[in-house]
């Protein structure tokens, strides 16, 4: 019987450190670190739901504190030959083309305007000759 209340006593420790280990860890971290849940809600959860709490806080709320990804930092050098480097769309001011089309529309907008101009200007010249005819 005294093997049980010592098997007990030593579990109750070890979670009672785990608790007490995942609370201050939970407290000294950053607001903007906590991942998942708000950082309030992991105090509760460690506090409410002991050994659960602590683990689930080490597991999923705890900051990481190393870099994502197996393959580490980005190296020059590595990744996409230059050729086959996906291309950002560009802006229509940096595009060679659609500043040309720009170019020829406008050159077509202007000649138009000219024809525009020039047939205003002949039936204004009739108008004016049909009105100076029927005065004379």
């Amino acid at each position: 019987m005294s093997a049980v209340i010592r098997l007990y006593g030593l579990l109750f420790l070890i979670d009672l450190a785990l608790t007490v280990v995942a609370l201050i860890d939970c407290l000294s971290t950053e607001e903007f670190q906590v991942r998942n849940l708000p950082k309030v809600a992991w105090v509760f959860i460690i506090l409410l739901f002991a050994p659960v709490g602590p683990i689930a806080w080490f597991v999923a709320g705890r900051p990481q504190r190393h870099a994502a990804g197996a393959a580490g930092a980005w190296k020059p050098g590595r990744g996409f030959p230059e050729h086959e480097r996906p291309r950002r769309p560009i802006g229509p001011d940096d595009d060679p083309e659609f500043l040309a089309s720009r170019g020829r529309q406008r050159r077509d907008d202007e000649d138009l305007f000219a024809r525009w101009e020039a047939d205003l200007r002949r039936r204004e010249e009739d108008l004016r000759r049909r009105e100076h005819g029927e005065d004379a």
